[in-house]
This record gives structure tokens, C-alpha cells and sequence, in this order.
């Protein structure tokens, strides 16, 4: 998918209170930019790192900028995670994840008491599908996910579990935004819990998929699929 444009380089300072971020920009102005992101950003949010941004002039925001990619070593990342589900929305109805094409596609369905990020039809045959988004190397080249402990990651994994015992196809399904990434795991050294329960539901019928993208400081679109290691 498109990113927007023009976006605007810059150095990252600091990230703060979660969705703060002071940016350096290149005529030496500082801002604060929206971090649309409610992770630790372990690796992505190092002061020094190359950034680059958007700028909106509605007047309805409180910030005008807010941070899109962040350069780790030769890659962009992603760190927006209200647009990974775009991402995977449109590798989806354009037929590029193979393992999920030819389905007719809902965003944010509701399941139970909760919502599921997609529910694919195609005749009688349903399939849930989890968006995580994976910005962290557990290892070099072995990208892992969660970047911090994460509750509702655990319901959805649960969530998927009962959904494939009453007769669903279920996917957890990791979009990896580091491009050095060949492989990926559970970051069990930061959410043992998730791991475990990761574990237990691939055991029981759910189905993992692990996806690179493809950044560009224009576009994010879902690459191939890399392998798991664990």
C-alpha cells in the first residue's frame, strides 16, 4: 500500500509516554510526532535512528507529525501498527498470500465477545485471521514476536483455539516488518506465556503464518513468507 506523501526525514531524539516521539528534522528544527504504536519499540525507538515522517495540517489533530518508518540498520521498519492490517487487507483481496487467496474478505469481524482482525468466506468454509505486527529481532536474522508482555495477544490466541474447535479455519498471522529477517519465533525471553500458549494452539489445529514486507519510504506491501523457528 501507498505510504503517505512526502514524508519527512528526520533523527529520532527520544520516545516517550508511549505515543510521543521528538524528532530532529533536517533544517535542525525539533518536533513531536504521534507514535501510533503501544509496543516497547525494543530496537526501532533508539535515539540516533533515522526517521521519516508525515505531516498533516488538520486542525483537528493535537500533533501535526506523526512517526511512519524508522530506519534499523540497512531496512526500513514499519512501526505503524494501525496500518499493518491495511497491509494484510490488501495482500488479501489481491490474491498474494497464497495460503489465504480466493476468499471473500471482512475486516474486523466479531467472534464471541470479541473481534478478529478478518473472517474469510469462500461457500461453507470460514477462516478467522489474527494480524501481529512484528517489528524485533530476537535474533540476527530471526525476527520474534511480542516486543513486550501482551495480555490480549494471549486472548487471541485462545480465541483462535476455540473458533478452529468449532469448526473455523484459524490463523495467527505475523506481518514481519524487518527485512533481514529469514525466520521467525515466539519472543519467549519477553512473554514465556505467549510462547507456550503460541505452542499449544499451533499443536491444536491453528494455523501460523510469518510474512516479510517490503518497504519502501513510499509503499509497505506483504514479500514471502519466511519460515518458523521454533
Amino acid at each position: 500500500m501507498r505510504l503517505p506523501a512526502p514524508l519527512i526525514p528526520g533523527i529520532l531524539l527520544r520516545r516517550y509516554q508511549r505515543f510521543l516521539a521528538d524528532v530532529e528534522l533536517q533544517d535542525g528544527r525539533i518536533v513531536t510526532a504521534h507514535t501510533p504504536n503501544t509496543g516497547s519499540m525494543k530496537q526501532c525507538a533508539v535515539p540516533g535512528h533515522a526517521v521519516l515522517l508525515s505531516e498533516t495540517d488538520n486542525p483537528k489533530r493535537k500533533l501535526k507529525y506523526t512517526l511512519e518508518l524508522i530506519a534499523v540498520g540497512d531496512y526500513w521498519v514499519d512501526t505503524h501498527t494501525h496500518r499493518s492490517n491495511r497491509v494484510v487487507e490488501e495482500g488479501l483481496r489481491s490474491g498474494t498470500i497464497p495460503e489465504l487467496a480466493g476468499y471473500s474478505v471482512t475486516a474486523e469481524s466479531p467472534y464471541h465477545d470479541s473481534r478478529i482482525d478478518f473472517l474469510l468466506t469462500k461457500g461453507e468454509e470460514k477462516v478467522l485471521v489474527e494480524v501481529k505486527n512484528v517489528t524485533l529481532c530476537c535474533r540476527e536474522t530471526v525476527a520474534c514476536f511480542p516486543d513486550a508482555v501482551t495480555l490480549r495477544g494471549q486472548k487471541h490466541l485462545r480465541e483462535l483455539l476455540r473458533a478452529r474447535g468449532e469448526g473455523y479455519r484459524s490463523v495467527i498471522f505475523f506481518l514481519v516488518q524487518r527485512g533481514e529477517a529469514t525466520a521467525f519465533a515466539p519472543a519467549d525471553a519477553i512473554d514465556p506465556v505467549y510462547g507456550r500458549l503460541l505452542r499449544e494452539v499451533a499443536a491444536g489445529g491453528v494455523e501460523i503464518l510469518a510474512y516479510r514486507t517490503v518497504i519502501t519510504p513510499e509503499s509497505n506491501r506483504v514479500g514471502e513468507r519466511i519460515p518458523l523457528a521454533f
